[in-house]
């Protein structure tokens, strides 16, 4: 096998993608990571990196193209880091993630069983009903935009198309302002300046949207001109916020909130259930998908209307009031407060009855069923993209219960969590992929686990 050494040039075909994307193809025996690459593509590429684990090249000509391949439609596509396959055919994309989600079960979880399909989106463009826009100094004055990949250099935009229209213009609302007010943007490296971000969010069925300007500090006597400004240039808007965020670090939402005009919750519906936002709170970003995912997951967690579910993760109870409709009983389970008085809150405003919420974590809430004598017919959980621990995943298994549903946005970690849970005595016998995010790599699964009897 030869040794490839950085700035050499080869031509090779791309065979398969990689997990993040890239095009792999073998030259002299080694695997080389492409970026937008597709396979059956013929490429000429300079080898970049070169290590034991692994070789990067950049594609310099391309010599056959996919016929999968489209023109990007945005011009900051691969400098921004926020779209990862604006070079893909949506059907390609969609290829390419249900391919994700299969390797990994095969490879890491050594399973042979595959998705059988991925639900993509209707809507693959402006589908974000969240915004959240860097703000920073371009050329001496403030402007918006999103930082380059792996880096804190401000790449600025005039339009972003998986954000609304509506984000757009009150982002550019804001920096306008800025600078016909002589106000800077937020300096990170010497922490002076005023505007961190620009937090935009919409409610998709209410029509509903609240801005939220991060500061560093408040704008004094320029505050009513601000608002002035924003509901001019954003008639729509229902509630206009100001974070005052004095951390040093990329926390985008924190330290105290206040109202300056409007209110600064918004209400919107999901799954037919309605949930009152405030901007800090956790929100599907496509409200559409996000009711399909959960859909699937009730559909393959619930098989009689007796049973008795528990959901461990469970935030403000979105897929616990789900569940609810079709079981008899639900218990969710979270370890953050807020969250579970949130969850609380969003039961009794929608009337469910059938549903009490758990300030624990999964070891807890196991003790907690086996104190009262319950045993769960069903367990789902939607972990971080981390994954389960060990003792959470022992600790659901320890309930024995006959169905475990695991919702995933990460398909490594979904797939290491299943070849545990089996070794726990469950075997995956569904798995489905679902598109919540067009345009990037991410991709969601909802598989189910039945207990070996």
């Amino acid at each position: 096998m030869k040794d490839l050494k950085k700035n050499e040039i080869y031509s090779a075909v791309v065979e398969s993608y990689s997990a993040e994307g890239f095009g792999v193809c073998r030259i002299e025996g080694r695997a080389v990571f492409v970026p937008k690459a597709i396979p059956g593509e013929e490429w000429e590429i300079r080898i970049v990196k070169v290590s034991a684990a692994a070789v990067y090249g950049r594609g310099e000509k391309l010599l056959r193209p996919s016929p999968m391949r489209v023109e990007p439609d945005c011009p900051y596509f691969g400098k921004c880091g926020g779209c990862d396959t604006r070079h893909l055919s949506y059907a390609e994309e969609l290829r390419f993630k249900l391919e994700k989600v299969n390797a990994a079960l095969l490879r890491i979880g050594k399973q042979t069983l595959q998705a059988e399909d991925i639900l993509g989106s209707e809507q693959i463009e402006r589908y974000r009903n969240k915004a959240i826009f860097a703000v920073a100094s371009s050329e001496n004055a403030p402007a918006f935009g999103f930082f380059r990949e792996r880096s804190h250099e401000l790449i600025p935009i005039t339009d972003c198309l998986l954000q609304s229209e509506r984000s757009i213009r009150a982002a550019k609302a804001v920096t306008d302002f800025l600078r016909e007010r002589g106000i800077p943007a937020y300096d990170e490296q010497s922490g002076k300046g005023v505007v961190r971000h620009v937090f935009c969010r919409e409610a998709l069925h209410s029509g509903e949207a609240v801005v939220c300007i991060v500061a560093a500090r408040g704008f004094g006597a320029n505050t009513g001109a601000l608002v002035e400004a924003l509901r001019k240039a954003c008639p729509e808007l229902s509630g206009i916020v100001l974070n005052i965020n004095k951390t040093r670090g990329n926390t985008v939402l924190a330290g105290d909130f206040y109202t300056l005009w409007g209110k600064e919750t918004l209400r919107d519906t999901l799954c037919g259930y309605s949930f009152e936002l405030a901007p800090q709170a956790f929100f599907q970003v496509n409200p559409p998908q996000a009711e399909r995912l959960y859909r699937l997951a009730v559909e393959l967690a619930v098989q009689s209307e007796s049973d008795l579910i528990l959901e461990l993760y469970c935030g403000a109870g979105t897929i616990s009031l789900c569940l609810a409709e079709k079981a008899g009983r639900i218990i969710g389970a979270e370890i953050v407060p807020e969250a579970v008085e949130n969850a609380k809150e969003n039961a009794a405003r929608n009337g469910v009855k059938n549903v009490e919420f758990l300030c624990a974590d999964a070891a807890e809430a196991a003790r907690e069923l086996l104190k009262r004598g319950l045993q769960p017919d069903a367990v789902v959980v939607d972990p971080p993209r981390k994954g389960m621990d060990n003792i959470a995943l022992e600790a659901v298994a320890s309930m024995k219960p006959k169905r475990i549903v695991y919702v995933s946005c990460n398909p490594a970690t979904l797939a290491r969590d299943i070849l545990r849970f089996h070794a726990l005595g469950y075997a995956l016998v569904k798995a489905r992929a679902v598109d919540m995010f067009p345009r990037t790599e991410h991709v969601e699964t909802v598989v189910l686990l039945t207990r070996n009897t």
